[in-house]
């Protein structure tokens, strides 16, 4: 997920602010996520759950990122796309409901985690970040799929 990240900045960094902001908002989400799961460069015990506090973090960073999708990105991205002509715009109305339905996995993640007591984190924490973890990779892949198509020169 981050060398996707990378690419992503290299090849739409710096053609609008807008999609600079979300693009670092997902490399924060990304780099908290691979703390919780203990991915490299970061490790954990098996036996540790990461600190409540760590997951509140993670939880808002992911509200702040699907929001900002959801409310400022994608309405713009969509928009764009329909000025390049039909076919980038009806690419974006396809992508825009399977992004959806990442969102309802992050929300539930949310709501799960968010105000949980540190006990009850234990039991499923692991399957949810990991399930989590899988919708936000296809996420990310449709995200750039659309911001790609915007940067694209094809016009109907």
């Amino acid at each position: 997920m981050l060398k996707s990240l990378e690419k992503a900045k290299q090849e739409w960094g710096g053609s609008h602010s807008a999609i600079d902001s979300w693009l670092q908002e997902r490399q924060e989400l990304l780099v908290i996520y691979c703390k919780l799961a203990g991915l490299p460069p970061y490790e954990r015990s098996d036996q540790a759950l990461p600190k409540k506090g760590e997951i509140l973090e993670f939880c808002q960073i992911l509200m702040d990122y699907l929001s900002a999708g959801h409310f400022e990105i994608y309405d713009d991205l969509v928009k764009a796309c329909a000025e390049k002509g039909p076919s980038s715009l009806k690419l974006a109305q396809s992508l825009y409901p399977q992004i959806s339905a990442s969102t309802d996995i992050a929300l539930s993640f949310n709501d799960d985690y968010a105000n949980a007591k540190e006990e009850s984190l234990l039991p499923n924490f692991d399957e949810d970040l990991s399930t989590l973890g899988q919708a936000l990779e296809q996420r990310f892949e449709l995200e750039d799929e659309l911001i790609e198509n915007l940067y694209t020169h094809h016009t109907d």
